[in-house]
């Protein structure tokens, strides 16, 4: 093996992924644990092993211990580098960890709290297991920083205690990985991009001259699209509602948990499980997801004045033609605009912008 440089890490609530790379930049082991807090799963360099991971901690462990079959210590890193979700307005660019970043990201624990916490918590751990070791911070909605006022301000009233509610966008580092990558398909980057990133979670992103100026998602990840289990676009009178049915917090789980393709198909938020399912309710839900996708493209179409592409990329982007067609057919209307499926390179980007600051 190569000598390793730099790990990346994702760390979520029910999983955690990494990535090593080498100083070229040349993936050299990925190691995924899933299913923390119930069966987990350890797959390490495509194959899959069942291990008992109560938590986090526990995960991490069988992480740094697979590190070390590999011959591979955290000693022998130049750096870690961290997917964040969220770094609200003010960490829009990659950053070196220190104790001021690190309470800046916990700042905007209450902007992504199904996020954030896991990030700090895997930064805490590497920081006990490492501590004279780097580690950096890749923002999810730093790419989003550059969606001028008109388009990122909700049409509330300037009072001190509504700064930061605002739309921020998300899935940031998927899409300046397509920008930097579709160009080995395309020669140069369309002007007018309209970028798809379709998975369990997912958004859209009006690309103009490679700067993002208006995106689905929100003040959070639960906006815009049909998502696996997150009900996406919905009235604030809507959700007001269900908070005075339900209270806040079966709300909360109703509208992340419980809704979007899981909600609408009453089977599964795995669009492969529906899609092969061949229900009413499975197709309903797919329809619905694909009819979504296309109105609020509409829109992003607009805040650009026109579209040149169009690329897919994330888990269903890549992999459903069904999904890709239905989506196209809906937005035939656009004339004969390319399409192009860009596999996301998420842990390749945040590595190449870890490695700028070693």
């Amino acid at each position: 093996m190569n000598k390793p440089s730099i790990l990346v890490m994702n760390a979520g609530s029910s999983s955690i992924k990494t990535a090593l790379f080498d100083g070229a930049l040349s993936e050299l082991l990925r190691i995924e644990a899933t299913g923390i807090g119930g069966a987990g799963q350890l797959e390490v360099a495509g194959k899959k092993h069942s291990l008992h991971m109560p938590d986090n901690a526990a995960a991490l462990a069988n992480i740094f211990e697979t590190l070390e079959q590999h011959s591979i210590t955290l000693d022998t890193l130049d750096g870690v580098a961290h997917r964040v979700v969220h770094g609200g307005t003010t960490l829009t660019q990659i950053q070196r960890i220190t104790p001021e970043v690190r309470d800046e990201i916990a700042t905007c624990i209450p902007l992504a709290p199904l996020h954030n916490p896991h990030h700090l918590a895997a930064i805490d751990a590497m920081s006990a297991a490492a501590p004279d070791l780097p580690q950096f911070a890749s923002f999810d909605t730093a790419f989003h920083a550059t969606i001028p006022p008109i388009a990122h301000r909700f049409a509330l009233p300037d009072h001190p205690k509504l700064n930061g509610v605002r739309r921020y966008g998300f899935h940031g580092t998927s899409y300046a990985s397509v920008v930097r990558t579709l160009p080995e398909q395309t020669q140069t980057l369309p002007a007018r991009l309209l970028a798809m990133h379709l998975g369990n979670g997912a958004s859209l992103c009006a690309i103009l001259d490679g700067r993002s100026v208006a995106t689905t998602m929100g003040y959070s990840p639960l906006s815009g699209l049909t998502m696996g289990t997150r009900a996406g676009e919905i009235d604030a009178g809507a959700v007001l509602r269900l908070v005075r049915m339900f209270g806040v917090d079966e709300a909360d789980h109703l509208l992340h948990n419980a809704s979007g393709l899981l909600g609408l198909s009453g089977l599964s938020a795995d669009m492969r499980t529906l899609e092969a399912a061949q229900t009413p309710d499975a197709q309903f839900a797919i329809d619905h997801f694909c009819y979504w996708i296309a109105r609020q493209a509409g829109s992003l179409v607009s805040a650009m004045g026109g579209v040149d592409a169009i690329a897919f990329t994330g888990g269903i982007g890549e992999n459903s033609a069904l999904i890709r067609n239905a989506i196209t057919d809906h937005l035939q209307w656009l004339g004969s605009i390319p399409t192009y499926v860009v596999p996301t390179q998420e842990e390749l980007y945040i590595a190449r912008e870890a490695q700028t600051l070693i």
